[in-house]
């Protein structure tokens, strides 16, 4: 995997070819490694969040979660890798 400065990176709900990632709920998924529950409701990691992007699900990746959490961040990025998600990075 290449080094990138950046704060954070999003990992969009889309392939290289510009189709729709499916399973539907895929983000909270990935999410749910780094959540907490409390009063039953998730609670997810500033580290690593779901959200939508121009009505896309995207997962947004803080740069502090390679120092936090290098096993989850080599994870999530493997998967996107795998997956051919489109990949961006924000300064």
């Amino acid at each position: 995997m290449k080094t990138v400065n950046c704060k954070r990176t999003i990992l969009v709900g889309l392939t290289e070819e510009g189709n729709k990632f499916r399973p539907s709920d895929w983000a909270e998924r990935m999410c749910g490694s780094l959540c907490t529950f409390r009063n039953r409701r998730i609670y997810y990691s500033p580290l690593l969040r779901p959200a939508i992007r121009d009505g896309v699900k995207c997962v947004i990746v803080d740069e502090d979660l390679l120092i936090k959490e290098p096993g989850v961040h080599q994870q999530i990025f493997n998967f996107a890798k795998t997956n051919k998600l489109q990949i961006i990075y924000e300064e």
